[in-house]
């Protein structure tokens, strides 16, 4: 038996936010959505967000993820064309961290933050 991955399930007060960080920013798409527009799965190849409108949640805890790519130069290329303003201010390009990985990260405007990630 093998884990093979773990889907987040991302809560917004408003959900046209994780829409705009996901979908218009990092090119996923929609595989599913509920009638009414509040709960949604998400993807792009392999990988899978569920986002969920429902303001109680979002109000208590803002989530960090990380994707990782095999190819960090193009998805930064991809999210920089798009929209500028979604990079993370503590992490605007891409680094190369002392454990290990290149990183750079973005913020949508609930701050929900997500870190692009590759092994060096």
């Amino acid at each position: 038996m093998s884990v093979l991955g773990v889907i987040p399930k991302i809560f917004y007060e408003d959900i046209q936010q994780g829409l705009h960080l996901f979908i218009d920013c990092l090119g996923f798409s929609i595989g599913y959505e509920e009638p009414g527009g509040k709960f949604y799965v998400i993807r792009r190849d392999a990988t899978r967000i569920i986002l969920v409108e429902d303001a109680e949640f979002a109000r208590k805890d803002r989530p960090e993820i990380r994707l990782i790519t095999d190819d960090i130069e193009a998805l930064y290329k991809e999210v920089a064309q798009k929209d500028k303003s979604i990079l993370h201010p503590n992490l605007t390009h891409i680094k190369t961290q002392p454990w290990g990985l290149k990183e750079f990260a973005l913020r949508d405007a609930s701050d929900v933050c997500v870190i692009i990630q590759q092994d060096l």
